[in-house]
């Protein structure tokens, strides 16, 4: 490990926020170094020697830690939720409660979400210039129009700019009045595939995020996680050196 790092990064790899979110909290005035607030994003620290603290609260490097959790429908990407519905952090345990998550599903999604307390890793795997495959299963009401593929391959319109598919397949569902559709993106906005399957006229029955990057599902069961192995992790590493 370097000698120096900047603070936000210190805070990010210590798993208390992402890289932007831990900006703010400099920003607001809300991390100490040696006792001093600090508010200049570009502050550098030691992590051998430096003390830091976030509102008030000491903060020490964590160890890198990846999981893949096979998210169930009906439960939420968030720490805590007002209405008491489940959330992602009741099914990896207190012991992964400082892992954040890399990107969200909505609600009623499910499939692959990955949790880190690698902060500089996952921003970039997120941000868009870096266009990280994201591949998914969309289960919706058969018959579907003709034109379904042809129009996403070649993107519809969406109320925050145009949006297409870079792969799309159509398989048979379990039951006659269903299919699936296989569709990759590499963007991943907000309910960006439900928002895709209204424009088209399609009815969503379920939505599963199948692979992201380099790394795929699998058979892990619903609600069960898994920590990522040392070549999973530098396959995601890889894809943030290439961005």
């Amino acid at each position: 490990m370097a000698a120096d790092m900047r603070l936000q990064k210190y805070l990010s790899r210590a798993g208390v926020a992402s890289r932007r979110a831990s900006e703010e909290l400099i920003r607001e005035g809300r991390v100490r170094v040696d006792g001093l607030v600090v508010t200049e994003l570009g502050t550098k620290v030691d992590p051998h020697v430096s003390s830091v603290e976030v509102d008030g609260q000491p903060v020490q490097l964590e160890p890198p830690r990846w999981i893949m959790l096979n998210k169930p429908p009906g439960c939420l990407c968030t720490r805590n939720d007002p209405e008491g519905r489940p959330t992602v952090y009741d099914l990896i345990g207190a012991e992964h409660g400082s892992l954040f998550h890399v990107g969200r599903l909505d609600y009623m999604s499910e499939g692959m979400l990955l949790l880190t307390n690698e902060g500089s890793v996952a921003d970039k795997l997120l941000h868009p210039r870096n266009r990280v495959p994201r591949r998914y299963e969309v289960t919706v009401a058969a018959p579907i129009p003709r034109d379904v593929g042809s129009r996403l391959r070649v993107g519809v319109k969406l109320d925050d700019g145009p949006a297409s598919v870079d792969d799309f397949r159509v398989r048979a569902g379990l039951r006659p009045d269903q299919l699936v559709l296989e569709l990759s993106l590499r963007e991943g906005r907000n309910r960006e595939v439900r928002r895709l399957m209204e424009a088209v006229g399609v009815t969503i029955h379920a939505l599963k995020r199948a692979a992201f990057g380099p790394l795929e599902l699998g058979d892990l069961p619903r609600g069960s996680w898994r920590p990522l192995d040392e070549g999973e992790i530098d396959r995601l590493r890889a894809l943030n050196r290439n961005g």
